[in-house]
């Protein structure tokens, strides 16, 4: 089986861990960073702080920013839906003929958006889940046991024994990779899960602590998932499970102070993923015909405040 060379394209709570847990199984991964973050993990290595693995550092780390990355990866995790304009260049630039390009974002389509503009290169669809975040520069905080990775082509015809490799090597790093017979389904549960928890988060200024109670912000919580439900039948991508009672499950074991990265960049006043979280949804809510009231309140008040 061939060794692949992995770059990851961002190093916070997901691409961190991503390049942490690889690096420790031995495997060849690079992260991409920069500013402080960058400057500690050079130096010092890469802190853990996990609620499955305790507390540990990975040194050494290999870690650069984008200008001195001079490797040609067989694959390039991308891990920030905002960022990706930046990185396209960059992604040319430092991409062979056979680099496979593995978007894991929590925005929608990212992956058929991106194929269209690196048309020479095979870019698949995915997502992953995990409650991670920076918690100083060098440490990354990891909260609960879920780290998945699930990923797949659009079309049949894409699949390449790269991509059966890539499932290997993840779980050989302790995360659960997989390789979707149906990732358009799979991505969009994965959607259904964390728009309706950034949206819900931001409109009520909460963590999932809030939403874990009865109450205004978990009954917000379910009509969102129901009009996010609404679509994917719409869509020709009906859920296969009940996708309310799925997620209320998820959600009920995070960590009450968990939130999402979309809410932490808001707060932060950094650039966020809003417009594919909320808006996105209510351009498919009018593009598929599928009313989504609840969306539409939340998306009113954040561009009354500013916010996109």
């Amino acid at each position: 089986m061939k060794h692949l060379k992995y770059l990851v394209i961002g190093a916070g709570g997901t691409g961190g861990s991503i390049g942490a847990y690889m690096t420790e199984a031995g495997k060849d991964v690079t992260l991409i960073a920069r500013g402080e973050h960058l400057k500690q993990m050079k130096e010092h290595g890469l802190c853990m702080e996990t609620t499955a693995k305790g507390n540990y550092t990975v040194r050494p780390i290999k870690a650069v920013d984008m200008e001195h990355y001079e490797e040609q990866p067989d694959v390039i995790f991308c891990v920030k839906g905002y960022s990706l304009e930046e990185t396209l260049p960059f992604i040319r630039r430092v991409a062979g003929a056979d680099t496979i390009v593995i978007p894991i974002l929590n925005i929608y389509g990212t992956g058929g958006r991106m194929q269209e503009k690196l048309p020479e290169l095979l870019v698949t669809d995915g997502c992953i889940y995990i409650a991670g975040e920076i918690k100083e520069p060098g440490t990354i905080l990891l909260r609960g046991d879920i780290f998945r990775i699930v990923y797949g082509v659009r079309n049949p015809e894409e699949l390449r024994p790269e991509l059966f490799t890539v499932a290997q090597d993840l779980k050989e790093s302790g995360i659960d990779g997989v390789l979707s017979d149906n990732i358009r389904r799979d991505a969009l549960q994965k959607f259904a899960f964390v728009s309706p928890m950034a949206a819900c988060g931001l409109y009520y200024h909460v963590t999932a602590g809030e939403v874990q109670k009865t109450g205004d912000p978990r009954d917000t919580f379910v009509k969102l998932m129901k009009e996010i439900d609404a679509l994917a039948v719409a869509m020709g991508v009906p859920f296969l499970v009940d996708i309310v009672a799925t997620n209320l499950r998820i959600l009920d074991t995070l960590n009450p102070e968990a939130s999402t990265s979309m809410q932490r960049d808001v707060y932060a006043g950094k650039q966020s993923e809003i417009d594919g979280l909320i808006y996105e949804v209510v351009r498919m809510g009018q593009q598929y015909g599928v009313p989504v009231p609840t969306y539409e309140m939340i998306a009113k008040k954040a561009q009354a405040d500013g916010l996109g």
